[in-house]
């Protein structure tokens, strides 16, 4: 026997369609390791990001301070100040 036999045994629930409730997330409300601070993102190749995510466990830190000090990187070798993470 099917594990899937009693699936098709069963009637079809006829009753008033149930309303869906999802939790919306407020902008207006974010979570404290988010305040004062704003998401930059961009698109790259699965080779990329493997890499990222790779080196960053090596170092024993998360993406998105591996990401602060390369921007970091990228500001002073154009002649900025490095904000930091």
């Amino acid at each position: 026997m099917s594990r899937f036999a009693k699936l098709a045994d069963k009637p079809k629930e006829t009753s008033e369609p149930r309303a869906i409730t999802s939790e919306v997330i407020s902008s207006s409300n974010p979570p404290p390791s988010r305040l004062g601070r704003k998401a930059i993102s961009g698109y790259f190749s699965p080779e990329m990001s493997l890499a990222l995510h790779t080196c960053a466990r090596r170092n024993g830190v998360n993406l998105q301070a591996l990401m602060a000090e390369a921007f970091d990187d990228v500001l002073r070798k154009y002649g900025e100040s490095p904000i930091g993470g």
